[in-house]
């Protein structure tokens, strides 16, 4: 079975919209594309390179992928190299066998969640999830992440598409590493952990006036 990985960025408030740009991503009148730009430094880079190290292959929806379709077949660098070797696959409902010119491109046809999920099931590599807003929400939604990589940059930003909306299967996560980058970015590694541990700070006896506050919520 094939591990699914995700690697984002987000802002403080939870936002991953438009990271590398203003042209990248202005859907939705969203005009503060470029707020990660100024934030790498070498250890941002030091983590990138060793996620891409173990190469992997990459799932991207129809957005991302035609974002990085455009800019990394024209780049000669580490991260470009490991990005057009790789296989992509794409899924999307709108894009044709023959739409996807960048080479070592698949297209994954029909349901997301099924087309994944069946991905998965078969061998090879590590399949790694960049950017993607809206296919991340099918794959939360589908409890189909293994791990997931959040960079949280500290800045906010009030509005664009967010890591987690409505929607997302509750599961556990268990931490397994993190560092600090110089300019402030917290890069965090979650695994899944089974499902959400629940615990109850309240009294074995409640009192009195806490029967009342939970009539109330009635």
């Amino acid at each position: 079975m094939r591990k699914l990985s995700v690697n984002t960025f987000i802002s403080l408030d939870g936002v991953m919209q438009g990271p590398g740009g203003p042209a990248e991503d202005p859907t939705g009148g969203f005009d503060l594309g470029g707020w990660n730009a100024t934030y790498w430094d070498d250890l941002m880079g030091e983590v990138m390179g060793r996620a891409f190290a173990k190469a992997p292959d990459f799932l991207l929806g129809r957005k991302t992928y035609e974002i990085f379709a455009a800019h990394w077949p024209f780049v000669e660098d580490g991260t470009a190299g490991a990005l057009n070797a790789a296989t992509k696959y794409v899924a999307s409902r709108t894009l044709k066998p023959a739409d996807l010119t960048w080479k070592n491109s698949e297209l994954l046809e029909g349901d997301a969640a099924d087309a994944v999920a069946a991905l998965k099931q078969g061998d090879g590599p590590e399949v790694n999830v960049q950017g993607s807003s809206d296919l991340l929400q099918t794959l939360l939604a589908g409890d189909l992440v293994d791990e997931l990589t959040v960079w949280t940059f500290p800045v906010l930003l009030g509005k664009g598409k967010r890591l987690f909306e409505a929607g997302i299967a509750p599961s556990g996560l268990k931490l397994v590493s993190s560092e600090t980058s110089t300019t402030g970015v917290v890069i965090a590694t979650y695994e899944r952990a089974g499902e959400v541990p629940r615990g109850d700070f309240q009294l074995a006896e409640p009192t009195e006036a806490e029967l009342r506050r939970r009539a109330d919520l009635t």
